[in-house]
């Protein structure tokens, strides 16, 4: 891992840029299925990265299909919780599989599991534009400090996270700004472990149009943030500009409204400073494929709005790519133009129409984040679940992904939190 730029091939199969979840699963599956992929990343593993940590039943699956899902659980910190708290201090505790691991650790276990499979890794690299030859892209062009390279490749997969500039480089933004953005720390207090055991998410009014949150991590370590999910409001004319929302206040309100975040904050030593993160949400704000390009992960918009979760879809997308390609039979082209252009339609069709699929949840997400601008509906879902056991089933089919989060916070949702006597 962390080969030199010097180091880098001349030519691969598949290069994959970004070696968070989306690339380093796409460089994972691909690397077991004998394709010859170099994964690159703008920085040295391992390295910090701005997220909430947490893995719900999504990235659970996810990681299990990777076969790292036993590595990961071995240094997350396991809840069988997530506990939703309203304006009014009422809380429900919703069932299902989760767990914390900081991204350091969960993207060092995945890449490292793509190196074993065969993917070869160098860091740090930074992705300067595509190669392109006839409108298809061939490769690309890499830099470090004062070196240059070029790699020439059959599919280039662009992994880059929500900052836009590799998007815009590669011809592919539909959206320049965010889609939300998110500020979190993490804070070491051993008085608060037993007292936080289940990842904790609160709305209130004070914090609104988005939500607080503390997430247990192993050792006496918690990941605590704020998030908005819509932080840039569209005008006439398309243009979208930035609310005004300075996050370190919200932080500051959170620990007010809310006391277990005060207490964690004033008992607790803050590891390292308070670092924000844009977030890139709802499968919008770039073009998924063009002639020999696929965009994966948070650089595809992989994250819910309603509750900011990236990582088990990041995962996922990564993976439906990298399927996309297999199944296309893209590793035996070259021999024949006519061939290529064939292979390459087919693939590109296989990976939209995977996230086609997917989208229609990601809307439902987009549909439920009402609950962050108005959190006094959180008040009377959390009423209405302590006497409903039906609804917290729901509630649970809803992180679990077997329920439609959209018939919670709808009109017919709503009515029914009163129909439903069960």
């Amino acid at each position: 891992m962390n080969l030199g730029i010097e180091n880098l091939p001349a030519t691969c199969d598949v290069l994959v840029i970004g070696a968070g979840p989306a690339g380093a699963a796409a460089a994972l599956t691909l690397a077991r299925a004998g394709l010859d992929v170099v994964l690159v990343d703008a920085h040295a593993f391992p390295r910090d990265k701005v997220c909430g940590d947490g893995l719900i039943p999504d990235a659970h699956h996810a990681l299990r299909k990777l076969g790292v899902l036993e590595e990961v659980m071995g240094q997350a910190q396991a809840s069988g919780f997530v506990g939703c708290i309203g304006p009014r201090g009422g809380r429900i505790d919703v069932p299902g599989m989760l767990a914390v691991l900081p991204r350091k650790q969960l993207d060092m276990i995945v890449c490292r599991a793509a190196v074993a499979a065969g993917a070869r890794m160098f860091a740090p690299v930074r992705f300067t534009a595509p190669i392109e030859a006839n409108g298809h892209v061939v490769g690309a062009t890499l830099h470090h400090g004062d070196e240059t390279r070029e790699v020439r490749a059959r599919w280039v997969l662009l992994a880059t996270g929500a900052v836009p500039q590799a998007l815009l480089a590669a011809g592919m933004s539909t959206r320049h700004t965010p889609s939300g953005v998110a500020l979190r720390g993490y804070v070491k207090n051993d008085a608060m472990v037993g007292r936080i055991t289940a990842l904790e998410i609160v709305w209130h009014r004070a914090i609104k149009p988005g939500y607080g949150w503390i997430f247990p991590c192993a050792g006496g370590l918690f990941n605590i943030g704020v998030g908005i999910a819509d932080s840039h409001t569209e005008h006439k004319g398309g243009k979208l500009t930035k609310q005004e929302v300075n996050l370190r206040q919200v932080m500051v309100d959170f620990q007010t409204v809310y006391e277990p975040a005060r207490a964690l904050m004033q008992g607790g030593t803050l590891q390292g400073p308070m670092k924000g993160a844009p977030l890139r949400c709802t499968l919008e704000g770039a073009r998924y494929t063009r002639p020999g390009l696929m965009v994966i992960g948070e650089a595809a918009g992989s994250t819910y709005s309603f509750t900011g979760e990236g990582i088990g879809k990041a995962f996922e997308t990564g993976i439906h790519a990298a399927e996309a390609v297999i199944a296309g039979g893209a590793a035996n082209v070259g021999a024949n133009a006519d061939d290529d252009a064939g292979v390459d339609a087919r693939v590109r069709a296989d990976y939209e129409a995977r996230l086609l699929a997917l989208k229609p949840r990601f809307d439902l997400y987009q549909r439920a984040n009402i609950v962050n601008r108005h959190p006094w509906l959180t008040d009377l879902l959390i009423w209405r679940a302590n006497q409903s056991p039906r609804l917290v089933r729901r509630m649970s089919g809803v992180l679990n992904e077997t329920s439609n989060p959209g018939n919670l916070v709808s009109v017919k949702g709503f009515t029914r939190l009163f129909l439903d006597r069960g």
